[in-house]
């Protein structure tokens, strides 16, 4: 299914979705084809995203494109 018609299905509400394809372009993931799997409660979204399973994220439908942004060194380290 395209995030299109996930956002007319689930206007305006977080919903978790599992990944079926996408696209990199630079330091981007955009997705292209998602299955929804359920809507997700707005006061459940933040532990729901940080557990979801690999494959799996939760997103809001306000966003017109689905798109992860890619952190090439995620790890910073702090001298004492």
């Amino acid at each position: 299914m395209k995030w299109q018609e996930v956002r007319e299905l689930f206007p305006d509400q977080f919903v978790l979705l599992t990944i079926l394809n996408y696209r990199e372009e630079e330091d981007k993931k955009i997705i292209t084809d998602v299955a929804p799997i359920r809507m997700v409660p707005e006061k459940d979204a933040n532990r729901e995203f940080f557990n979801v399973e690999p494959g799996n994220l939760v997103y809001h439908t306000f966003n017109e494109e689905c798109i992860i942004h890619l952190r090439k060194d995620p790890l910073m380290r702090v001298r004492r």
